[in-house]
């Protein structure tokens, strides 16, 4: 259960995510704030309340959340330059690692990856057997990434048993959650253009970050 807290929060961050949604839509001066408001405000909240946390899963955590957040601002500059874009793909690729190394630190050595690896490896092929005619320069990066986020995916589902259960569907959920982001961000730029990407991409990718943070914090 969410303490009061954390509904509070929960209720406050849901403000921020719509006034980036809104602010996105009408391309306004002020969604230069609004979508690292949003990161800014997981990384205040999960250092306060991350106290009896071990430092150096405190310190990987909020490294996960600055390299995402460093990867958002990156990313509202891509109209500008495709510099932007490789740069935003970097700073998620290491956030991404980042998280891995959290999540080995609960790991479950009795479970076995295996069956979950293969389902996810099966999508990730379909994914970019979709999206390979399109990538061009891209190809290498986006498949590293692919590789490394999937792998996000499989070590969060390893968490379980090693970790309060709400802990694990929290952070599992929000893995899953953070994938789907990825994808809809990918098929979007290198496929097809989808109808009200911003709102999709950004909600599955804030609830993602949400649901990883709020997992984590209840592992302590």
């Amino acid at each position: 259960m969410l303490t009061k807290i954390e509904k509070l929060f929960t209720a406050f961050f849901c403000i921020l995510l719509c006034f980036e949604m809104i602010t996105a839509e009408l391309h306004s001066f002020w969604h230069y704030f609004a979508k690292p408001s949003l990161l800014i405000a997981l990384l205040v909240f999960y250092y306060t309340r991350s106290k009896s946390i071990p430092v150096p899963l405190k310190r990987l955590t909020l490294g996960a959340l600055l390299f995402s957040l460093l990867g958002d601002i990156a990313l509202m500059f891509v109209d500008q330059s495709a510099h932007y874009f490789t740069a935003g793909l970097a700073s998620f690729l290491i956030a991404h690692i980042l998280y891995i190394f959290v999540f080995l630190k609960a790991r479950n050595r009795s479970k076995s990856p295996w069956l979950l690896a293969s389902i996810l490896l099966v999508y990730g092929t379909g994914l970019f057997w979709l999206l390979n005619d399109n990538l061009g320069p891209m190809l290498l990066p986006v498949f590293l990434y692919m590789l490394v986020i999937l792998t996000m995916a499989t070590t969060a589902f390893l968490r379980e048993g090693r970790v309060p259960k709400i802990s694990f569907y929290l952070v599992f959920f929000g893995a899953i959650l953070f994938l789907i982001s990825d994808s809809l961000l990918a098929v979007n730029k290198f496929y097809t253009p989808l109808a009200f990407s911003n709102i999709s991409i950004m909600f599955t990718y804030a609830s993602a970050q949400l649901f990883i943070v709020f997992g984590l914090i209840k592992q302590q």
